[in-house]
């Protein structure tokens, strides 16, 4: 029975890194390129005729960027991410095989055929691979991008780009239907949690914002860009922490406000809720009302607001949109923190996560302990003596990476240690680092990547014991 249900328990485990995984793969092709999507979002809100200061001139711009710009971007980004530059040149190429092939804009096409184009040229040089003659290699490498590209191009113009249009319009007609049935807060209560195992990048740049973009594209604002990226769920839970937690949560909870709701990063309240799951449902609450809310006052954004700042938010609203954006967000932010409150002051459980229950326990023994491992779920091995680069990794490697790179750059700094630490996606890791550090929900993916290197699980990238102990390692 034990070692069956240890079984499930891994097989579990295993689906839900493959899908972080994929996700990651998803948001990693949109998201190096978000700056792009903003750069539309903003010409849009600006010069089309229902834009703040309308300018048939400038609106032309509108059109190309969406058509061309973004989903090359993309295609070259995915072929990039299978076999880089070379592999995002004929990713890019393949691209545009089902721009020109259909009359949408092409972001799931993009998603496809940029990894597609990138895979068929790795393996083309793979098969090749020393068969070369020397002096041939630039002629070789130069004809058979050119080849393979067109080939692509045109199977991507003939095939791929009508079947892609299909399926797109087929999501867009369920995407109308469940709004005009007004089922769509609904969704929340899978989004919710779905961001809390780290599937928030992967939801939202995978999926919600390329839809989101055919809409805005068509209508001049969506909804969809408001469904992950709405503040209000986790601004309720932290503002409830900061008013009934305990110890460190409590201590911690204002300035994780201001990172979330100002700075956007919503990662930092995943925590929190780790450390109470029900508290899900405070989220899912807060996500359910407040895309009630927007509904309500048929709000939307011009294009996907990154990171999920109010100050992003804002920006992506079109004129006259404030109102129900601003309700949305307030909505959702009530309704949240009434319920977190209801569970945080009827919970008897303390607030100490298993890191610093961990840390408290070696502190009151006198020693490191072989339990300590299990409970962090970290592989404690001996730091080497020359540690030169410690890298923070998240889904994105822009959110909640930067802050505890940024807190252990600090803490390395005042140590007098000569080491450099950064952060970057996980999918990013560099071969040449020496400590990576990653949230417990994410630790077994970086091993993947790197096997050989020290990993160091936390819980909480704002506040963990764990970065002391590293430097105390370094330090010996």
């Amino acid at each position: 029975m034990i070692e069956t249900a240890t079984a499930t328990a891994k097989e579990k485990a295993d689906i839900k890194v493959k899908i972080q995984r994929f996700g990651s793969y998803l948001s990693g092709m949109v998201m190096p390129n978000i700056g792009a999507f903003i750069a539309w979002g903003i010409i849009t809100a600006l010069f089309i005729p229902s834009g703040r200061w309308p300018n048939e001139d400038l609106a032309k711009l509108v059109g190309p960027m969406i058509t061309y710009l973004l989903p090359l971007l993309i295609g070259f980004t995915g072929g990039r991410m299978v076999y880089d530059i070379r592999g995002g040149v004929v990713g890019a190429t393949a691209t545009m095989g089902v721009i020109v092939g259909t009359d949408i804009p092409m972001f799931l096409g993009a998603m496809i055929m940029g990894p597609i184009g990138g895979f068929v040229i790795k393996k083309f040089d793979q098969a090749i691979h020393g068969k070369i003659k020397s002096g041939f290699e630039m002629l070789v490498n130069n004809f058979s991008a050119g080849i393979l590209g067109g080939v692509l191009t045109l199977l991507a113009y003939k095939g791929v780009g009508p079947v892609v249009e299909a399926l797109s319009n087929a999501l867009a007609k369920g995407v109308d239907i469940v709004v005009d049935i007004n089922i769509l807060p609904l969704a929340n209560i899978f989004i919710e949690p779905a961001k809390v195992l780290f599937l928030n990048n992967a939801i939202n740049h995978g999926i919600l914002s390329p839809l989101g973009v055919e809409q805005a594209a068509k209508a001049g604002k969506s909804i969809l860009f408001l469904l992950e990226t709405n503040p209000g769920p986790g601004l309720g839970i932290l503002l409830a922490y900061w008013l009934f937690g305990k110890g460190s949560a409590k201590l911690t909870a204002p300035g994780a406000v201001v990172i979330h709701f100002l700075g956007g990063i919503h990662e930092i309240y995943f925590p929190y809720i780790l450390m109470r799951p029900m508290l899900i449902f405070a989220a899912m609450a807060g996500g359910v009302s407040g895309v009630f809310t927007f509904n309500l006052f048929n709000a939307g954004l011009v294009a996907a607001p990154s990171p999920g700042s109010i100050f992003a938010l804002m920006a992506m609203t079109p004129k006259g949109g404030a109102v129900g954006v601003l309700a949305g967000v307030l909505v959702a932010t009530a309704v949240s923190f009434a319920v977190a409150s209801l569970i945080l002051k009827t919970s008897k459980a303390t607030d100490e996560d298993l890191s610093s229950a961990a840390a408290k326990m070696e502190q009151m023994k006198g020693k490191k302990s072989s339990v300590s491992s299990v409970l962090t779920n970290s592989q404690n091995a001996i730091i080497p003596e020359n540690v030169n680069k410690i890298v923070f990794a998240c889904d994105a490697g822009m959110g909640s990476s930067a802050m505890g790179a940024s807190i252990l750059r600090n803490k390395v700094k005042k140590a007098g240690l000569d080491i450099t630490v950064i952060n970057t996606a996980i999918n990013n890791l560099p071969n040449d680092a020496d400590v990576v550090v990653t949230h417990k929900d994410l630790t077994d993916r970086a091993k993947a990547k790197l096997p050989n290197v020290t990993h160091i699980s936390v819980e909480n990238f704002l506040n963990s014991p764990r970065y002391d102990e590293l430097i105390n390692d370094l330090r010996k």
